[in-house]
């Protein structure tokens, strides 16, 4: 049998209690940082929920727009929740009519800042939708404008910017802004 020496005993050392308690910190910082990571990946996911369906919601009211003739009896129709969409009357081309647009960086957009345009459904270009789906009660202010192209008896073509913006909630969300023509 060998027999080790005092010194050999010595030189084997465990985990002391400073550096035990060095590595549990730097655990723990660890641990705090990613569960801060959590209430904001649910902030950021509900923020992209309300993107996701303001841009559905713009889109199907952009292809209820378009599904309409170039010339429609009376420039307007009446969807069936019962808001009225004006179209742009042929008889004053080549100007904006309905919402106030701004052009910002060579893109015309809903001007959601000035007034609104004369109270809703009275005007017929726009009305405020809320989602029935959505948890959280979520309520949209829809307006577009229209640029009429044509004689000025009847249009040849017809330019829509449509914007959809989520009224109230958690802070402040962007409009969404869809921007189409067409033509004869």
């Amino acid at each position: 049998m060998q027999r080790l020496s005092s010194r050999a005993c010595v030189q084997q050392k465990g985990f002391s209690l400073l550096e035990m308690l060095l590595a549990t910190m730097i655990l723990l910082v660890g641990l705090v940082a990613v569960a801060q990571l959590v209430p904001a990946s649910i902030l950021l996911n509900s923020q992209n929920r309300t993107d996701s369906a303001a841009l559905v919601f713009a889109q199907r009211q952009l292809d209820v727009i378009l599904d309409q003739p170039l010339n429609p009896p009376g420039n307007s129709f009446t969807d069936q929740q019962g808001n009225t969409y004006q179209l742009g009357n042929p008889a004053t081309p080549n100007v904006v009519q309905g919402a106030n647009v701004v052009s910002i960086n060579n893109q015309t957009l809903i001007n959601f800042g000035g007034p609104a345009p004369p109270p809703y459904p009275t005007n017929g270009y726009g009305f405020s939708y809320q989602d029935p789906t959505d948890p959280n009660g979520a309520t949209y202010d829809v307006r577009w404008a229209v640029i009429v192209t044509g004689n000025g008896s009847a249009a040849a073509s017809k330019r829509y910017i449509l914007g959809v913006r989520q009224i109230g909630g958690r802070g402040y969300r962007p409009p969404i802004a869809l921007d189409t023509m067409v033509a004869k």
